[in-house]
């Protein structure tokens, strides 16, 4: 089966410069608003940063058979029924006839804070697939096959996120992946254990510097979490999908 990935390494180059740009853009509105305490919330609040991996996730589903499926990505229709909770919201589904072909996280993270972030994007993450896949076991979206489910993780690529990080295990000792690993060698490694225990059908860890506001630069950590594994598990599913009609 041929897959079409749409162009996605220019797409992404474009979609990392309009990340940085519009960080930049709700910085600067906060200054001029006489909010500037607010510091790197402010960029993270404006709530388009990604929106350029959103689109070249769009392409995806043309590209590859499914052009005539929903795609949302409005805050009213990104919901879905948990199990552990009544629902969720998602940054995108994918809908074809009736069934979810996809639920997709767009996540990012900038520093300085890279220790409290990372814990909480971790707790997150997990929870929000176990949530997922036990809803999917108790029929909350009916008898249909398995979903994608993916989560885009987009980290500043800065010395603090770069830096060996040191834990405290007094009891019993941390894993080896993890001992002396920086913050963004521990999302590689919580990407790679996310997909491996098959709580997500892809994940993916970006690594990108403020500069990349004019270059659109942007790195992979490792082959299994970089772009273009996720991008081409993706559209897999997608073309799978549509040769089912």
């Amino acid at each position: 089966m041929a897959l079409d990935l749409a162009n996605y390494e220019e797409k992404a180059r474009e979609a990392t410069m309009a990340f940085w740009g519009n960080r930049e853009k709700a910085r600067q509105a906060q200054i001029e608003a006489g909010r500037a305490d607010q510091g790197e919330r402010a960029g993270v609040t404006a709530g388009k940063n990604m929106d350029g991996f959103l689109a070249l996730l769009i392409d995806l589903v043309e590209a590859n058979g499914l052009g005539h499926a929903d795609v949302h990505q409005k805050r009213a229709v990104v919901t879905l029924p948990g199990y552990f909770r009544p629902t969720k919201l998602w940054d995108v589904l994918v809908i074809h006839r009736g069934h979810l072909v996809a639920a997709i996280e767009l996540k990012s993270q900038v520093g300085p804070s890279f220790g409290n972030n990372f814990n909480n994007r971790t707790e997150e993450a997990i929870g929000t697939a176990h949530d997922l896949w036990t809803a999917y076991r108790e029929g909350a979206f009916g008898q249909q096959p398995r979903p994608f489910v993916g989560w885009l993780m987009m980290v500043e690529d800065a010395p603090e996120s770069r830096r060996k990080v040191t834990d405290r295990s007094p009891h019993f000792p941390v894993f080896e992946a993890f001992q002396g690993a920086s913050y963004l060698k521990r999302y590689d490694v919580l990407c790679q254990r996310l997909v491996q225990e098959q709580l997500y059908s892809a994940a993916s860890v970006l690594a990108s510097p403020r500069q990349a506001a004019a270059t659109g630069e942007f790195g992979a950590m490792s082959e299994l979490t970089g772009l273009k594994t996720f991008v081409s598990t993706f559209a897999g599913h997608i073309a799978a999908e549509a040769a089912r009609g």
